[in-house]
């Protein structure tokens, strides 16, 4: 199939948007091109372009139509203006019953016209989320856009930018384009298919696959490090943004001036990151190590030295700021902070951070006891735990909040386990990142989760569709991930309830709404399990069945129930005994139509064929069986009593007839189906489950 090659160049395109622009413009390309496309193109981009290859046919003929015009004997002028409409004539048309039917044949699409009649528009309306204008052409893009490559089967497919007036500078598409600025010149040259444009661009020094420059760069770094007997902190982001950096990677080493190191690894990791975009490198042990990678976009005739000079000049002096701050935050203990947080807003409806500290301080301490940790620490930890939003250094690198506060805490001589509540109370911070497991820093966690999700929550500014802009899905996540991955039985109803005079005063200032409403927040915390078990391959249905069953709050318990509802449908008499509830509630869900609700006890006075009377025994038997398993969160004996009924069940459906024409007998048995379906719904709403 003919092959499909368009290049956008421009000049540089932030890093963080050329991942995205590729994959909409192909994804763009594949909805404009479907006649001809059949899959989505494959992106390429870098520093200067993005562009999409891919196979197209030549050809295509759509299937003709049929289009409905006027009743037959309706005025000419109607059946005129059907035609001019269509742009038909009177021996087009056909009558079918009492309306005249034009017959409209199908239309041949050549690649060429119609990529040169979609492209103007689909560029003019690409969706960058930051864009501009430059010179006097209406036409945006996110810089100033120099070329456009567009190559059919090997020949160009001239079109025009041009829109009435607006010329966008005489930008038209041809089969150029330009290698590295630097290396290469402005020259351009000339393209004739995929494999020519990649090997160009080479020769051009270019790399024009984002994936190859990212593995150019991690195994450029990864043995400059390993000669010096080193390893690189792994960083994909930043791999991947310093591939959207450079056309042709070159790998540097450079090295930190010995009196820096005894600043914080973090820290010096996060000023070379995000001021300068270097590696930090470490020892086999994990120290820190007095060096750093750089990526060159130019190869360098000195073999780099001048490079990595200029830029140990530049780390020293981003270095020394980060010395200054960490000195002078130093100078005060952490507790010290704290009244610097009265000026600062949380959120416009949720107080100040020294209002919210308040909370947590007192949040944490409801939830010590159901974790195990010192009631003391916790409060001491919560009141702490956003102290270094007012540091120096947090002020500077906002990265660095709970990691400083770790830091000025130990200082202070604080309880390690303080300590390490106040670092790690943000966590986890996505799915790779590990749980607080030490019980006081689980507290001051799930209180940072909870409060977050109740007060948010309250101020009306739950997640939507199309945005979570206070990540309030990464919060519900983290709170089920503390909670399932440390075992903690948290009710986590009565510990949301406990948000609720803490947020009172924001409600009486006027500030707030309303108080949150529970139930909407315990939804959203269900919602999100279910969207981690689905993740994980667990059977959702078995959740959703568990959770519709009971109130039950306690994830622990509802998932250990779960686990054993699996194993209990995994076998043969759970398999038949769903069969039987879906049998028996479909029964009833019918006959209560009729003349129902058929509830109640059942009448044993009425129970006239042996089946009936072994399954109302049954029934009556597993109930309590399974309330005293239940009870004793013995779920694999719930299982087991259920399992219990399968024979009763099957020798009831194969023996009696439940609608017998006795009116008293029929509504018995249907009083005993209604007890044998409450009975399972104990364990689980048998009638979510799927199968």
């Amino acid at each position: 199939m003919p092959e499909l090659l368009i290049e956008l160049f421009s000049e540089e395109i932030p890093a963080r948007m050329q991942a995205r622009a590729a994959e909409d413009f192909c994804g763009l390309l594949h909805k404009a091109l479907v006649p001809l496309m059949a899959a989505a193109p494959r992106p390429l981009y870098g520093p200067r372009r993005i562009a999409a290859v891919g196979e197209m046919a030549a050809r295509a003929e759509t299937p003709g139509k049929e289009e409905r015009g006027p009743r037959i004997g309706a005025p000419d002028a109607a059946l005129e203006g059907f035609l001019r409409k269509h742009g038909a004539t009177r021996d087009a048309l056909t009558q079918e019953g009492q309306f005249w039917v034009l017959s409209k044949p199908g239309a041949v699409i050549e690649a060429p016209a119609l990529l040169a009649r979609v492209l103007p528009g689909l560029l003019r309306s690409f969706p960058w989320p930051k864009s501009m204008r430059w010179g006097t052409s209406g036409f945006a893009w996110v810089r100033p856009l120099q070329r456009i490559l567009c190559l059919f089967d090997g020949v160009p497919v001239p079109f025009a930018l041009a829109e009435g007036e607006d010329a966008v500078h005489g930008l038209a598409a041809a089969d150029l384009t330009e290698g590295h600025r630097i290396l290469a010149g402005t020259e351009p040259f000339a393209v004739r298919s995929l494999a020519g444009y990649e090997a160009g661009l080479r020769e051009r020094f270019v790399i024009a696959d984002a994936a190859e420059r990212e593995r150019v760069i991690e195994a450029g770094i990864a043995a400059l490090a390993a000669a010096e007997g080193l390893e690189v902190v792994p960083d994909r982001g930043l791999l991947a943004e310093v591939a959207g950096l450079v056309e042709w990677p070159v790998p540097l080493l450079g090295s930190i001036d010995a009196g820096f190191m005894d600043l914080p690894p973090e820290v010096m990791r996060t000023t070379m990151r995000v001021n300068q975009r270097y590696f930090a490198l470490r020892r086999p042990d994990g120290s820190a190590a007095p060096r750093f990678a750089l990526v060159s976009n130019i190869v360098p005739q000195d073999g780099g030295a001048a490079i990595v000079a200029g830029n140990e000049k530049v780390l020293r002096a981003r270095l020394s700021d980060a010395r200054f701050f960490w000195d002078q935050d130093r100078k005060q203990r952490l507790e010290d902070f704290l009244p610097k947080l009265d000026g600062v807003v949380f959120f416009e409806s949720l107080g100040t951070q020294r209002q919210r500290t308040e909370r947590l301080e007192s949040l944490a301490v409801r939830i010590a006891p159901l974790v195990g940790a010192n009631l003391a620490l916790a409060a001491r930890a919560g009141r702490l735990a956003k102290a270094d939003l007012a540091s120096g250094m947090v002020g500077e690198f906002p990265e660095l909040q709970g990691v400083m506060g770790r830091y000025y805490a130990r200082q202070d001589g604080e309880d390690a386990r303080i300590a390490e509540a106040i670092g790690a109370h943000y966590r986890p911070l996505g799915p790779g990142d590990a749980v607080p497991d030490e019980p006081v820093a689980m507290a001051v966690a799930l209180a940072d989760k909870l409060d977050q999700l109740a007060g948010f929550f309250a101020a009306g500014q739950k997640p939507t569709g199309s945005g979570d802009p206070f990540a309030l899905r990464r919060a519900a996540l983290g709170v089920i991930r503390i909670i399932r991955e440390n075992g903690l039985r948290v009710p986590l109803r009565e510990v949301l309830l406990a948000t609720q005079p803490l947020l009172r005063p924001l409600v009486q200032q006027g500030l707030l709404p309303a108080l949150p409403d529970v139930n909407d927040i315990m939804e959203f915390l269900a919602e999100r399990l279910r969207v981690q078990l689905r993740a994980e391959g667990a059977r959702h249905d078995l959740v959703a069945a568990v959770f519709g069953a009971t109130p039950d709050d306690d994830l622990v318990r509802l998932l250990a129930r779960a686990a054993a509802l699996e194993s209990l449908l995994a076998t043969p008499d759970g398999a038949n005994l769903l069969t039987a509830y879906k049998r028996a509630a479909n029964i009833l869900r019918i006959e209560n139509r009729k003349d129902g609700p058929h509830d109640g006890p059942v009448d044993r006075d009425l129970l006239e064929a042996d089946a009936e009377r072994a399954l109302a025994g049954a029934v009556e038997s597993a109930t309590t069986a399974v309330a005293a398993a239940l009870a004793a969160e013995d779920f694999a004996g719930a299982m087991r009593h259920l399992a219990a009924l399968r024979l009763p069940v099957d020798a009831f459906f194969d023996t009696v007839t439940v609608n017998d024409p006795k009116a008293e007998l029929r509504a018995n048995r249907l009083r005993l189906l209604g007890r044998l379906c409450a009975a399972m719904d104990t364990v689980a709403d048998f009638s979510k489950i799927e199968g």
